[in-house]
């Protein structure tokens, strides 16, 4: 089965030059860590690329995705969202057969 690598939003680099990361050298990490309420979770954060990550740019900005994480991002959808109840860069895996309340966390 091919698997796609995930795609960035035009909203989430957006974001990143507003956050003004690249002014840094730093990139926005994602990353699938053992845990959470559900088997898995999500850590992002701004992190200087390494050399086997996976780069995704845009708008002159940088999302890395480290090689253990990639597969279970792939054909994911990295966003940035505005809600009442904050603002969040969000994942939309297709991967993840449940995922809890926060976002943060999920099952495959």
């Amino acid at each position: 089965m091919l698997t796609l690598p995930p795609k960035v939003t035009p909203r989430a680099f957006e974001r990143l030059a507003e956050i003004g990361a690249a002014n840094d050298g730093k990139a926005l990490r994602v990353a699938v860590e053992g845990g959470g309420c559900s088997g898995f979770q999500y850590e992002i954060d701004l992190d200087a690329p390494k050399d086997d990550d996976l780069v995704l740019e845009g708008s002159g900005e940088k999302v890395v995705i480290d090689s253990v994480s990639l597969p279970f991002l792939a054909d994911a959808v990295i966003d940035f969202t505005e809600e009442l109840i904050g603002a969040r860069f969000v994942i939309e895996n297709p991967n993840a057969s449940s995922s809890c309340g926060c976002g943060t966390s999920f099952s495959m």
